[in-house]
């Protein structure tokens, strides 16, 4: 017993804390976490892990858990090894094992008290809309066909309304179980390119569908179909019923996550 007890704390010793940036496609795949039956980007980056390592090696966390459909240009992940693998030829092996819409973009050995999620300060996601009377197939891949018009001066009002420190249980999906839901927008814009609108929204944490429900309910304040009054009740009431759609998944992508 007192060996076993020496060789499991050598091992710990020798663990290393690995930290990975992951840019994926999520288009064909259920979520980032893993769900029986059901193909996800924990799952493939898991097998490429044991796999290289020779060994079953598990992630201890992602920095979010992207929904089905949800892409990534910046996901961080930390899982803990003890094997003695450089970091660059870790890196090629896992790509070489990795799916082609999943890409292990940066590696780093960081402290062993880092965690990738709640080591996170905040973070940044992306959501395009492709803003014309006729779709792209090329752009629909990653935006949101919205054919109408839009109000884009209301709806940089209600961006507004919504920034700052507020209780967002009005934007979180209805069968989420999270207790607390304030949170903290520190930045949200709005750019024009053509057709193409792009939103930046960056806060200290994201309740479940939070960011698509945001801008579901942005649209259709857009469309007039919302006054910002009733925008700022919406918000007061803290009833997900009173707020607007949940846009489609696939013009979502996490970009940044602060440490």
């Amino acid at each position: 017993m007192g060996l076993q007890c020496v060789a499991l704390s050598i091992w710990s010793e020798n663990m290393r804390n690995i930290k990975l940036i992951l840019e994926y496609d999520g288009a064909r795949y259920f979520g980032f976490q893993r769900q029986p039956r059901q193909v996800t980007i924990q799952e493939v980056l898991e097998k490429a892990l044991s796999r290289l390592l020779n060994r079953v090696t598990k992630i201890q966390s992602a920095s979010g858990r992207t929904d089905t459909g949800v892409h990534a240009l910046c996901q961080v992940v930390n899982f803990k090894t003890a094997h003695a693998m450089d970091l660059k030829k870790m890196q090629r092996g896992l790509n070489g094992l990795l799916p082609r819409d999943v890409a292990v973009r940066q590696i780093e050995e960081v402290p062993r008290e880092f965690h990738s999620r709640y080591s996170a300060r905040s973070k940044v996601y992306e959501y395009r809309i492709w803003n014309d009377p006729v779709r792209s197939p090329l752009k629909g891949k990653q935006s949101w066909h919205v054919p109408y018009a839009l109000n884009l001066r209301r709806i940089r009002q209600g961006m507004r309304t919504l920034s700052g420190k507020h209780d967002f249980r009005s934007f979180c999906a209805a069968h989420s179980a999270v207790k607390d839901t304030v949170r903290t927008i520190r930045f949200f814009s709005l750019e024009r390119m053509g057709s193409l609108l792009v939103f930046h929204i960056e806060a200290d944490g994201f309740l479940y569908h939070m960011v698509r429900n945001l801008v579901g309910t942005l649209v259709d304040l857009g469309r007039d179909r919302w006054t910002l009054e009733g925008l700022k009740q919406a918000l007061r009431a803290c009833d997900r019923k009173l707020t607007g759609p949940t846009a489609p998944a696939e013009g979502l992508t996490l970009i940044r996550v602060t440490y």
